[in-house]
């Protein structure tokens, strides 16, 4: 069994637990329901519900992690008391990984793809209609759909090929700090804009009336589900990167500073949105539409519009990105610890395995198009999104919960001595009675309201 390897810096752990963490949901979902829900009173709500809900589950993967030293393959059994069936889990916290990848790897490539064509000029001088139109190509198109899939999958291997420090590390460091560079150029740009006041007024000044005419309690449970949904819990993705840790600093702190990074970016993607969309008299929409379809009309009416086309993609598709290799260096571990593979066998088999479950996301808008799972207009895609989403995050969400509170799992003694072992802020003992009785049943509310939105 090869020596585990670890991170060589602290830095480099909240970076990539940030971008596995820092995602596509962050970019064209925050901005769209904070802006649908009253601007920054909706903000403050999901702050609150991150405090509460997101963080102590992320304390609690991390521990997890860091305690087994393993992935989610091998956790649960290192640490349950005998005879206990916590690891059956661990099978479907796998899958969760998989399913993820296979549309994730597919939306990477439109990204990648995207920032090609604004930097050749394909957007320059196109109507609103013929914008569209390039959108739809590239969803009709099998072949493009698939080249891009697999150069995002090529990327991601070969990022985790060169190891956790020299490459997972190393690459996502640059990343994520490049992000950073480029969001903050793009917000400048954005907020100078002629009529981007208004756009910037309806972001970050609270609207209670705007909550009110939403329902307080639709607000509070948009806030809920994507506070915890943005720090992608439940699978094992971030609980891999507790495993390549010492225990030299708390994990409170450690995924303090995770969660205000992902909230950070969610927060200033907002800032190159909204006043954008205003001061060329936009409405910002949500999900592929608002990113593919409105934003490359917006920057179609800016002087040098490729280069904040490219930019703004560029963005986007570090963001994607820093995802798909965290989430595939959890992959590769899963062989590793399971079979005592290679880095290579593990990557080998890994490909050719991702390759193949991406294909029905990548076919699933054009040659198998007629497959609708939630009627007319759906795609397979949702039907992913919906299985990882709604299901598998909050449902492992809460084994990883109860398995960190319950004397029947791993118990709060030794989950309280993992996550406060080294300096920094404790996980504090007063919280056991909101973790073991109250987050539980949110989890539930959660799961339970995902169905309800889909289905009623």
């Amino acid at each position: 069994m090869e020596k585990r390897e670890k991170f060589s810096s602290r830095i480099g752990f909240i970076l990539i637990s940030a971008g596995c963490a820092i995602g596509l949901g962050n970019v064209w979902r925050f901005p769209y329901i904070t802006g649908e829900y009253g601007g920054a009173a909706f903000v403050l709500v999901y702050l609150f519900f991150l405090v509460i809900l997101g963080l102590p589950i992320l304390v609690m993967e991390y521990a997890v992690g860091r305690a087994s030293q393993k992935s989610i393959a091998v956790s649960f059994q290192e640490l349950e008391p005998k005879g206990s069936k916590w690891h059956w889990y661990s099978y479907i916290g796998m899958a969760g990984n998989y399913i993820l990848m296979m549309f994730y790897t597919v939306i990477t490539g439109w990204m990648i793809c995207y920032f090609f064509k604004m930097l050749k000029g394909d957007f320059v001088q196109k109507t609103p209609q013929q914008v569209e139109g390039i959108f739809g190509g590239l969803m009709g198109d099998p072949l493009v759909q698939i080249f891009w899939m697999l150069v995002v999958i090529a990327l991601g291997f070969f990022v985790c090929s060169k190891g956790l420090q020299n490459g997972v590390e190393k690459i996502t460091t640059i990343m994520m700090s490049c992000l950073f560079v480029v969001i903050i150029i793009l917000i400048i740009r954005s907020v100078t804009l002629p009529g981007a006041g208004k756009g910037l007024e309806f972001y970050l000044v609270p609207n209670f009336q705007a909550m009110k005419e939403q329902g307080i309690m639709t607000v509070v449970s948009a806030a809920m589900g994507q506070s915890f949904f943005t720090l992608s819990l439940g699978i094992g993705a971030i609980a891999i990167f507790g495993s390549y840790i010492d225990k030299s600093r708390r994990l409170t702190g450690e995924a303090i500073s995770v969660g205000i990074l992902d909230t950070l970016v969610a927060l200033m993607s907002g800032l190159v949105i909204f006043p954008a969309c205003s001061a060329f008299g936009v409405s910002a929409d949500s999900g592929p539409k608002l990113v593919f379809i409105t934003l490359p009309n917006v920057f179609n009416e800016m002087p040098g519009s490729r280069i904040w086309g490219a930019l703004f993609f560029l963005f986007m598709s570090f963001a994607a990105l820093s995802t798909i290799i965290a989430v595939f260096q959890n992959i590769i571990s899963f062989a590793q610890d399971l079979w005592g593979w290679s880095i290579k066998k593990s990557i080998a088999f890994n490909a050719v395995v991702i390759t193949i479950f991406s294909l029905p996301c990548a076919l699933g808008f054009n040659v198998l198009d007629f497959i609708a799972p939630f009627g007319p207009g759906s795609t397979i895609q949702d039907l992913e999104d919906f299985i990882v989403s709604n299901n598998i995050l909050p449902f492992g969400s809460l084994i990883y919960l109860l398995f960190c509170v319950t004397r029947y799992g791993w118990g709060w003694k030794n989950f309280l001595a993992e996550a406060n072992a080294g300096e920094g802020i404790k996980f504090p003992k007063w919280a056991k009675f909101y973790v073991t009785f109250i987050l539980p049943l949110i989890v539930i509310f959660l799961l339970v309201q995902g169905y309800a939105d889909k289905f009623f």
